[in-house]
């Protein structure tokens, strides 16, 4: 870490502003902040939470698409002492209700309308059904989320029991600048910054609680791998409400660099953005944006020769996906990397002189201040070189535990060691490698999905008696769910019934994309046999 401070993320933003003022900070596709501006507006948002009751310690939800105003409010509720609680913008009613009461949010940020089908007071009004009565949006009572006192919209108008954002910041023009300092400066690295909602096995995801320090530090290190200066550029279009929108911008905000973000992705913006602002790293992670991008049609006439680093993970892609990307950018530096949201981000990732077999066919060696194990799940003895088991991390930087969530922390928290979940393997030379996941996880697209959430779905059917889900590989997401069903006596229903009763109801990612149905389960002594089920669809379905 050197002899720099390690700083909150408030702190990081009003230091950074200090110092780089007038420099880009974050770019959009149509707008720009400098840091200057970027802390102006952070410290808007401060006061307006101050005027608003919100205390230190307090639980702010943010559900937004990627926009400079999720930005702006993200480290506005750092700025106020309270912890920022993004939330996966693909949430449904069902989801949304559930964190919005587990995270005890007193204030949510939302918006109306951005796109077709894309409303989020639509929404937060299926998911909190007393909403729409409420008399005084400044003081919400509503027995779903009794800690909830308002919703701000940033709409310019907006319903009756929403708060504009224009009156909220309004409001904060009565706080004076010295609490917001006094907010900040109160700040210490070990607090919670934010709670980040992620899928376990069970059927709602868990909130891993990650310290001002965890992501700061976690970030920094990430820096010093991809050897990054203040005149980096660095591009992700992956959502900001996920750690991997946050742990890239946290890095470059405190070197005084630019973040590049894109609010939905396209890949002819995403190459303009790239080719004209100059960018040096790239974070695109997933096949189907790498894919989009190196087979647009503006993809050769896009200049990259600036981009010095991406981050592709080619070890855990398709090997088609390699082998177009290096013809298409060769002298792009492609890095591995294995993260996960308890861990702030990147655990591991390539050094830049590492070999392109190795960049490419592994996932790194840990970045500074990680200690990484592979433990065998039956003996709980730590594996050599090569040997597969349960990756468990050690550190400064894991997660604090999973909010309001007491004995799942307590499983996956053991002795200052955090159980992964995840299989991995580290190699003689300290490589870390990723094998999947221990439990009944779905990786679709990069999101985590819990087998058990579509289950409990698709158990709400009334013709439903039970629901087995497996994922089934596929080229573009990696990963997709498939689903097996045993029908109550009686009862009839069809494939696409069953597809159509989750369409709305869990986010599209997670909907199956086949469904067949079963007299009879595969069965060990007592559990069905989950990858029968999985081979005989693959079987069926490659005989097609």
């Amino acid at each position: 870490m050197g002899d720099r401070p390690i700083l909150t993320m408030g702190e990081m933003v009003r230091s950074s502003a200090g110092k780089f003022g007038d420099r880009d900070a974050i770019v959009l596709p149509d707008r720009r902040l400098t840091y200057t501006e970027l802390n102006e507006a952070a410290r808007s948002w401060a006061r307006a939470f101050v005027a608003m009751g919100v205390k230190p310690g307090d639980n702010v939800g943010l559900l937004l698409p990627t926009c400079v105003d999720f930005i702006t409010a993200f480290y506005g509720i750092t700025m106020a002492g309270a912890v920022a609680v993004p939330v996966n913008a693909r949430y449904q009613a069902s989801e949304l209700g559930f964190v919005a009461a587990d995270a005890d949010l007193v204030t949510i940020i939302t918006i109306g309308k951005v796109a077709d089908g894309l409303d989020f007071s639509a929404r937060l009004e299926a998911a909190l059904p007393s909403l729409t009565q409420a008399e005084d949006p400044w003081a919400l009572a509503l027995p779903e989320v009794p800690r909830l006192r308002s919703i701000v919209c940033l709409d310019d108008r907006c319903a009756p029991y929403l708060v504009s954002a224009r009156a909220a910041l309004g409001a904060g023009l009565e706080t004076p600048e010295a609490e917001v300092d006094a907010r900040i400066d109160a700040v210490s690295p070990q607090d919670t910054a934010m709670i980040l909602y992620t899928s376990g096995t069970t059927a709602n995801p868990k909130g891993a609680m990650i310290s001002h320090r965890a992501q700061v530090a976690n970030s920094r290190n990430l820096g010093v791998r991809y050897e990054c200066t203040g005149e980096d550029k660095v591009w992700s279009p992956l959502p900001i409400f996920h750690i991997a929108g946050i742990l890239p911008m946290t890095m470059i905000l405190d070197l005084g660099g630019v973040y590049m973000t894109i609010p939905r992705f396209d890949a002819g913006v995403g190459l303009a953005m790239l080719g004209n602002e100059g960018a040096t790293i790239a974070y695109p992670s997933f096949v189907t944006i790498m894919q989009d991008l190196i087979t647009h049609p503006t993809f050769k006439d896009t200049d990259l020769s600036k981009l010095r680093v991406m981050n592709s993970n080619f070890a855990v892609q398709p090997e088609w996906i390699k082998l177009a990307v290096a013809e298409a950018m060769p002298h792009t530096i492609q890095v591995g990397t294995y993260g996960l949201t308890e861990g702030a981000g990147t655990v591991s990732t390539s050094r830049l002189s590492d070999s392109y077999d190795v960049r490419t066919g592994r996932c790194g060696v840990p970045l500074d201040e990680w200690k990484v194990r592979i433990v065998d799940p039956e003996t709980g003895e730590d594996c050599g070189p090569g040997e597969q088991g349960e990756i468990v991390l050690g550190g400064p930087n894991i997660l604090k535990g999973y909010y309001n969530a007491s004995e799942k922390t307590a499983e996956a928290i053991r002795g200052g060691w955090f159980f992964s979940g995840d299989i991995g393997s580290i190699d003689a030379d300290g490589n870390v490698m990723f094998h999947g996941r221990t439990k009944d996880m779905l990786k679709v697209g990069g999101e985590n999905v819990a087998a058990a959430e579509i289950e409990a779905m698709l158990q709400t059917h009334p013709a439903v008696k039970l629901a087995q889900v497996v994922s089934l590989p596929d080229d573009r997401y990696s990963e997709v769910p498939a689903a097996f069903v045993e029908l109550a006596e009686g009862e009839s229903a069809s494939e696409q019934q069953l597809i159509d009763h989750c369409k709305g109801r869990i986010a599209s990612f997670k909907i199956p994309r086949h469904v067949r149905f079963v007299a009879e389960w595969p069965m060990s002594t007592s559990k069905i046999q989950k990858f029968r089920l999985r081979e005989g669809l693959i079987a069926e379905l490659q005989a097609v």
